[in-house]
């Protein structure tokens, strides 16, 4: 049988790529974590990471420990969910970015309503800023999204890299403006993709603007142009465009859980259900880092 802290310790260096990362979140030393890793190999019996000065990365075997870590994890959460001596009840302000729409998040929101039912879940979808901005003005207890700024604070879930994607048959002209398909502002990754463009010295065109990942993702396969996205959540019809179209590097993305700062100790309040809810986002793990099979 496999420890399910030991699984914890797995499934966050998985996320974050990075054992003092990792054990910052779980607030543990980087040494227990270490320990942690150690122990489940051997239970194992398999390397579950590569090691070494550039970084850490999953092995084949880590890859396949994931679902099984994320399984066993959201099973383990549940269970104590239900035989809690309190159940958990009241309302529940729940915002996500647009990043999710398409990964395998209704399916973990579908599992927390079933698993407490006394929990009115209020879901609001929208742009990362506008998703921070409401949980600062106390009009959302939780949210799932991408970082404003290194100093802006809430739990790391883990980090991407963002990278330009299109239609497969798009081809980008050099002497020619860019032609974008981005998010209205104040959206991150349309922030990120005009700095980078200037930069660079680049002259770009707005081709599309959306507010729904759904919008842009139609343009983007109308071959309208190219758009800003998350290298692990590249929606289906669209590749990453090639490096020879000479689009400059995005750098990297940090999505985090944030939560409102209410009070949790009552399982009344919006904090019990919030601390709930995250809980079975964090046992998810990797699988919201992916496109759901269309």
């Amino acid at each position: 049988m496999f420890d399910p802290v030991q699984l914890r310790s797995f499934l966050t260096v998985a996320q974050t790529l990075s054992f003092t990362q990792a054990g910052r979140r779980l607030g543990l030393r980087q040494s227990t974590v270490s320990q942690h890793i150690r122990k489940l190999e051997q239970a194992a019996g398999r390397r579950l990471f590569s090691r070494d000065t550039h970084g850490v990365e999953l092995t084949e075997d880590g890859e396949a420990m994931l679902g099984f870590a994320g399984t066993i994890l959201e099973a383990n959460e549940r269970a104590a969910g239900w035989f809690a001596g309190s159940r958990i009840q009241g309302r529940l302000r729940f915002g996500t970015s647009e990043d999710f729409v398409l990964t395998r998040l209704p399916e973990v929101l579908e599992a927390f309503r079933r698993d407490h039912p006394g929990v009115e879940l209020e879901l609001t979808v929208g742009l990362s800023g506008n998703l921070h901005e409401r949980l600062a003005a106390g009009r959302l207890d939780l949210a799932l999204a991408k970082r404003l700024r290194p100093d802006s604070g809430g739990e790391l879930m883990w980090r991407d890299k963002l990278v330009w994607i299109g239609a497969e048959r798009l081809r980008i002209d050099l002497d020619r403006p860019v032609p974008l398909i981005v998010y209205p502002p104040p959206g991150l990754t349309r922030a990120r993709a005009l700095e980078a463009l200037e930069r660079e010295g680049r002259s770009w065109r707005i081709a599309c603007t959306s507010g729904s990942l759904s919008g842009l993702v139609a343009a983007a396969r109308a071959g309208l142009g190219v758009m800003p996205h998350t290298e692990g959540m590249v929606p289906a019809g669209l590749v990453r465009v090639a490096p020879r179209a000479g689009l400059p590097d995005l750098g990297r993305v940090d999505f985090v859980l944030a939560h409102s700062g209410q009070p949790s100790s009552s399982p009344q309040r919006p904090g019990a259900a919030a601390n709930a809810l995250a809980a079975a986002i964090l046992a998810a793990g990797d699988r919201l880092h992916r496109q759901r099979s269309s």
